[in-house]
């Protein structure tokens, strides 16, 4: 008897199985004519489609959010590829535009909307909030059927976040969030470049730290993988040619803000703003007119009633002035030439790999541990 796993979209442990299971009802014997066709032998639709339910509950969850959206591309190939190799089941919750340098702020007093996503093999939600928010939400029952995934994923993000950028980077905000909830985590970011990095890239990033991120997999179940931090992994500007997985130290590098003054005239958002303003004086005219409607029909009605103001008092704006400006990053030449923190190894072409805690106390022992696990996960990568 021959079984197409590809059609039947079992297991092939759950169809041998249940090759067995048919071959021990037929007594052993698949040449009694008067058993072969014996319909308790064979299974039902709802058997195999149960039995396929419970191996895929059976997988750990692995929840994904990122920094730059719900349609960028590096979270896109990431979710296909975890679905593609089966390995766990696969959750998405992101952000719904591009929060890539929110940090690790929050949406208080406002409500935060969520809509699901059509992802192939997963099941997703894009939050009209920050990754930090993303998490949160999905880490507390509230979303999912869940509480507490095996591991979370936050990228894969479009730039680094090395050094100070950790703190403004909203892929390690992800990260972060998941680990104060006590959830083993990592972060990923593609060193991409203007004019010279391609979308294609983000596949070859796949590539690189899916192994990673199956060995996390298996080393949580084990109860191996580091505690007390996340991983944040940081992948060359041309990955295919990387020179291996190094082990880091977290860097002071940071690109130096530049705050430029915009012309309101060229500034894109001038025209939306003063559209704005004409909008919020045409809503108060609309206001004086219809208070003064009001108060010509009272007075109509109510000979001795007396309307002193019908106007709505409001601030003049013609003494106030308003600007522009616009927040640029710009990089620097750093003159830190220790080859362990993160910004050096990922200019050298190594995937670097920085543990990041919560308490600076702990930095010590964390690098060990770190170091110990990533040893054993990924033999051939560098220390």
């Amino acid at each position: 008897m021959t079984t197409s796993v590809k059609n039947n979209f079992l297991p092939p442990g759950l169809v041998s199985n249940l090759q067995e299971v048919l071959l021990s009802r037929k007594g052993g014997s698949e040449d009694d004519p008067s058993k072969s066709n014996d319909d308790s032998t064979q299974p039902s639709t709802s058997d195999a489609v149960e039995a396929n339910s419970d191996a895929e509950c059976s997988k750990p969850v692995v929840l994904v959010t990122n920094g730059d959206g719900i349609e960028a591309a590096g979270l896109t190939f990431l979710v296909e590829a975890l679905v593609r190799d089966g390995l766990c089941n696969v959750n998405v919750c992101a952000p719904q535009s591009d929060k890539s340098v929110s940090g690790h702020s929050v949406t208080l007093r406002e409500t935060v909307a969520v809509t699901s996503a059509e992802i192939n093999g997963a099941t997703a939600y894009e939050v009209s909030g920050t990754p930090a928010d993303c998490v949160s939400l999905a880490l507390s029952g509230a979303l999912f059927s869940w509480s507490k995934p095996l591991l979370v994923v936050s990228g894969i993000n479009k730039g680094s976040s090395c050094g100070h950028h950790t703190f403004y980077s909203g892929v390690v905000a992800g990260a972060r969030e998941a680990l104060l909830y006590g959830v083993p985590s990592m972060s990923i970011s593609l060193n991409w470049k203007k004019d010279e990095s391609q979308e294609s890239d983000f596949k070859d990033a796949v590539t690189i730290c899916l192994p990673l991120i199956n060995a996390a997999i298996r080393d949580i179940e084990k109860g191996i993988f580091p505690k007390s931090c996340l991983l944040n992994v940081e992948i060359p500007t041309s990955p295919s040619t990387n020179k291996g997985f190094k082990l880091t130290k977290q860097s002071l590098w940071r690109s130096t803000p530049s705050w430029l003054a915009v012309s309101a005239n060229r500034h894109p958002g001038g025209f939306m703003s003063n559209q704005q303003s004409l909008g919020i004086q045409l809503a108060q005219l609309s206001r004086d007119a219809s208070a003064a409607g009001a108060a010509r029909r009272i007075t109509t009605q109510k000979k001795n009633v007396e309307i002193e103001s019908v106007g709505v008092s409001g601030k003049n704006d013609s003494n106030r002035v308003k600007k522009y400006f616009r927040l640029e990053f710009v990089d620097k030449e750093q003159d830190d030439t220790d080859e362990d923190l993160d910004f050096r190894a990922l200019e050298n072409g190594f995937v670097a790999v920085t543990p990041l805690c919560l308490s600076q106390h702990n930095e010590s022992d964390i690098q060990t541990t770190a170091s110990e696990w990533m040893n054993a996960a990924l033999p051939h990568g560098e220390q």
